[in-house]
């Protein structure tokens, strides 16, 4: 889903490494809110919102008719400078234009030490993402080493609220995992209202708890690294997750035994399980990977059904089954 420009560059920008789609730009140094707009084309978007009219033709001529409750959002393309069109949106609907996003995430973590890790464009500039990496990291197992990010994602087309995410994995198109931890925030969700901004500066409050959710973290993946977990307990796992209905069609039968056997197969065979194999860690990972990787999705090519699953993910439309994967799994 990373925008891509006629004239073969990308709107993606990464820090110190590439991503493993090799598209866009790689810095040699951590990145700052400028590096950010600048190398991933993010900066002097103007998201704004016209009018919307149509035209019917009749036995009379062509009638314009308006839609006064209706807007068009648009931006000011990166690369041609001309308007393009985004999304159709309501009334309420107020921009957070790409500065502010940067912004806010340097008041979030301002003092930390943390620095722009990623940033990109995806579906044509209808969704922005920008993730920070901050200092302090965890280990699970007492030898895996476990980065923690902040990313927040943007919409510009009316389909998504900004939100701002904690997590373990690093952002380079829309792959991320959550994990419901209690006493700790690893989600926040804000709309796109005229009272956006404001609430956005009350979304640091919140998140200040960032720093307890990676304690928090830490603590339950090692106790699940610890915790042995039988293929009999996973496949119990999966049946909560998706439990069987009545009249159930042969496609729908398949498709169950199809996902039972790949996170089966990912938690006995899989070498991302190497290191935790037959752990209740090890369990939580082979569901997350299976959603994040294997999952059926609609598309006609393997790229498209990838966008699928990756747009499910950053909308947030998969986080209750990452969170029920979490607490079926964890100790």
């Amino acid at each position: 889903m990373i925008e891509k420009f006629r004239d073969g560059t990308a709107a993606f920008a990464s820090a110190r490494e590439s991503a493993w789609h090799r598209l866009g730009t790689v810095t040699t140094d951590a990145m700052t809110a400028e590096d950010a707009m600048q190398k991933a084309y993010l900066g002097g978007w103007n998201v704004r919102k016209i009018a919307l009219t149509g035209a019917e033709i009749t036995d009379d001529g062509v009638e314009s008719v308006e839609f006064p409750e209706h807007f068009g959002t648009v931006r000011t393309h990166p690369k041609t400078g001309k308007p393009e069109w985004l999304g159709v949106v309501g009334t309420d609907y107020q921009p957070v234009q790409n500065e502010e996003h940067a912004e806010f995430l340097n008041l979030l973590v301002e003092e930390s030490g943390a620095h722009f890790e990623t940033a990109g464009s995806l579906r044509g500039g209808r969704q922005v993402f920008l993730t920070m990496k901050l200092p302090q990291t965890m280990t699970v197992g007492g030898h895996d080493r476990v980065d923690l990010y902040i990313a927040a994602f943007n919409g510009h087309d009316g389909g998504s609220a900004f939100r701002v995410v904690t997590t373990p994995v690093r952002v380079v198109c829309a792959n991320t995992q959550r994990a419901a931890l209690r006493n700790a925030v690893s989600s926040v969700s804000i709309r796109h209202t005229k009272n956006a901004k404001s609430r956005i500066i009350a979304a640091r409050e919140a998140l200040d708890l960032t720093f307890t959710y990676a304690e928090e973290f830490e603590k339950a993946a090692q106790r699940m690294i610890e915790a042995e977990m039988s293929t009999g307990e996973l496949r119990d796992a999966v049946a909560r997750m998706w439990p069987e209905q009545k009249d159930e069609s042969r496609v729908t039968q398949r498709n169950r035994e199809q996902r039972l056997g790949k996170i089966t197969d990912l938690f006995e065979r899989a070498e991302t399980q190497a290191n935790i194999r037959g752990t209740r860690w090890a369990g939580f990972q082979a569901i997350t990977e299976y959603v994040e990787h294997f999952a059926p999705s609609r598309g006609k090519t393997e790229a498209a059904k990838g966008d699928a699953r990756a747009e499910r993910l950053i909308n947030g439309s998969q986080d209750a089954l990452m969170r029920q994967a979490f607490e079926l799994t964890a100790v």
